[in-house]
C-alpha cells in the first residue's frame, strides 16, 4: 500500500505539472497570438537584439520621429492581419517590425507564422534573415535549410519589395532569397564549401542582372576564401558586365568592375549621398574591399578598412557583420 500510496502521489504531482505547464503553454499561444496585432513601441527605449561575433551586446533605438512613416505602415500592417489573417499579411507584419529595428519582435512574428502555416518556407525564410541579423547563425542555417526544402519543385515567386528601388520594380523571389541568405549563414561561419553550394543554386534561380551581380560577389569571395582565386577570377572575366542593366545593386556590380582590374579599389570608398545612404554604402563596399585587400596579402589596409566599417555603427548590415567576422579572425 506505501509504494500504491507514493505512486499515485507521484501522478497526481505529475498531472498538476502537466496542467500547469499546459495552462503556460496556453498563455504564451495568447501572448504570441497578440504580438503582431498591436507592436508595444517606446520612444528612444534601448532594445537588446543580440551578441555580435565580438561578444558585445547590440541594442537597437527607435526614434519615433525619424520612423513615422515606418510606424505607421507597421500599423497598416497590424490592421490589414487582424483582419484578414493570411500568411503574406503575418509575414509584412514581421518585416515591418524588422525595418524598425525590432528584429527581436520579428523573430516572434516570423515563428508564429511558422506555427501556423508549417508547410510555408516564407516564415522560415525571413526569420532565417533575421537570425543572421542578430548573429544567430546556426539558426538561420536550420530555418534556410528547411524553407529550402519545402520550396522545393515550386515556381519563382516574385518578392514584393518593403522599401522599393528607383523604379520600383521588385527584383528578388522566393528562392533567390532562400539560397542567398543560407549561403551567407555559411559564409559567416566559415562553412565555405556549404556556401559555395548555395550560391550556385542560387545563381541557378538569379534571373536579373541585379541578383546575378548580388550572388556572384558572394561566389567569388567564397571561391577566393578556399583558395581558389583563379577559378574565381575566371568567372568574373567570364561575365559580360557591360551588358548588363542595374536598377539597385550597383554596389555588386561596382565590384566585379574592381575585380576585372577596370576600377581600382579606393575609388569605391569615395561615397557621395545622405547621411544613412552613404554609411550603409560604405559598410556595403567596405567589407567588399577590405576583403579584396586582404587577399592580396594588404593586410593593414584592409584592417582600417573594416575598423570604419564597424565605426558605422550599421550592425545590422551583412557587411558589416562579415566585417565583424574578418577583425575576430585577424586578431586570433
Amino acid at each position: 500500500m506505501k509504494k500504491k500510496y507514493w505512486s499515485f502521489k507521484a501522478e497526481a504531482v505529475a498531472l498538476g505539472l502537466g496542467l500547469g505547464i499546459f495552462a503556460f503553454a496556453c498563455q504564451q499561444e495568447k501572448i504570441e497570438e497578440e504580438v503582431p496585432i498591436s507592436t508595444v513601441l517606446k520612444d528612444k527605449e534601448r532594445v537588446f537584439q543580440g551578441i555580435d561575433i565580438k561578444g558585445d551586446s547590440l541594442f537597437t533605438v527607435l526614434d519615433s520621429a525619424a520612423l513615422n512613416d515606418q510606424i505607421k505602415k507597421l500599423r497598416e500592417a497590424e490592421s490589414l492581419y487582424a483582419k484578414e489573417p493570411t500568411l503574406q499579411n503575418l509575414i509584412w507584419v514581421g518585416r515591418r517590425q524588422a525595418y524598425l529595428g525590432r528584429h527581436d519582435l520579428a523573430i516572434q512574428t516570423f515563428g508564429l507564422a511558422a506555427q501556423k502555416f508549417p508547410d510555408a518556407p516564407e516564415p522560415l525564410r525571413h526569420r532565417g534573415h533575421r537570425f543572421i541579423t542578430t548573429r544567430q547563425f546556426d539558426k538561420a542555417v536550420s530555418d534556410l535549410e528547411k524553407a529550402a526544402q519545402l520550396m522545393e519543385g515550386r515556381p519563382l515567386e516574385v518578392e514584393q519589395d518593403g522599401m522599393p528601388n528607383a523604379q520600383n520594380i521588385p527584383l528578388s523571389n522566393l528562392q533567390f532569397n532562400v539560397w542567398y541568405h543560407l549561403g551567407l549563414a555559411e559564409y559567416l561561419q566559415g562553412n565555405y564549401e556549404k556556401a559555395l553550394d548555395a550560391y550556385q543554386k542560387c545563381l541557378e534561380v538569379s534571373d536579373n542582372d541585379d541578383s546575378i551581380v548580388a550572388t556572384l560577389d558572394w561566389y567569388y569571395m567564397t571561391l577566393v576564401k578556399l583558395g581558389r582565386s583563379e577559378e574565381a577570377s575566371s568567372l568574373i572575366r567570364a561575365t559580360d558586365t557591360e551588358s548588363m542593366t542595374i536598377i539597385e545593386n550597383d554596389a555588386y556590380f561596382k565590384r566585379m568592375l574592381m575585380y576585372k582590374g577596370l576600377i581600382q579599389p579606393d575609388s569605391l570608398l569615395n561615397i557621395q549621398g545622405d547621411m544613412a545612404d552613404s554609411r550603409l554604402q560604405y559598410v556595403t563596399q567596405g567589407y567588399g574591399v577590405g576583403n579584396f585587400l586582404l587577399a592580396q596579402g594588404d593586410t593593414v589596409k584592409a584592417k582600417s578598412i573594416f575598423d570604419n566599417v564597424i565605426q558605422t555603427g550599421y550592425w545590422s548590415a551583412f557587411g558589416y557583420i562579415a566585417a565583424e567576422k574578418e577583425l575576430t579572425l585577424l586578431r586570433e
